[in-house]
């Protein structure tokens, strides 16, 4: 994945199928709701987030204005399927890499090595920061991070 490199050529999201969005904030959340819970705990204006669909097969997102990525990390944290598929085929939309100025990975401590690997992969590919990192639904603490962190983007 790299980012694009002239905006000028970027196509509307609706001219590709996609889901405008220009929230501040992308996130992708799995049916046990982690992630998701997070976010709700950061207390954002809701035209500031955008959920991820679960299902892969529906229309992904298409951002339309410069966002931070929230992403929990799969597979254990082996590498393979560390990324969320549909964490993997929202970035394989140029325009969507275009857009991203950083990643937020969540993860569990007991994936060793493997802990918020999917920000690390995402950070590496897209040439971006991992802003932040935290445990499963995160801490009081997290969350004020967080919140601030990303206010402080978006001042």
């Amino acid at each position: 994945m790299t980012v694009a490199a002239d905006p000028g050529h970027i196509r509307s999201a609706e001219a590709q199928g996609l889901v405008p969005t220009d929230a501040g904030l992308i996130y992708f959340s799995s049916a046990s709701n982690y992630t998701h819970r997070f976010v709700e705990k950061l207390e954002l204006p809701e035209d500031r987030v955008a959920r991820l669909p679960l299902i892969t097969r529906e229309p992904t997102l298409g951002a339309t204005a410069p966002y931070v990525l929230m992403t929990p990390t799969y597979g254990g944290g082996s590498g393979p399927g560390a990324v969320p598929k549909q964490v993997i085929k929202f970035l394989n939309v140029p325009e969507n890499r275009h857009w991203i100025r950083g990643v937020i990975a969540s993860g569990n401590t007991n994936f060793h090595e493997g802990y918020c690997l999917a920000g690390y992969i995402i950070s590496r590919k897209c040439q971006v920061p991992l802003m932040y990192k935290f445990e499963l639904m995160g801490t009081p603490d997290d969350v004020e991070r967080v919140r601030g962190g990303l206010e402080g983007l978006w001042t």
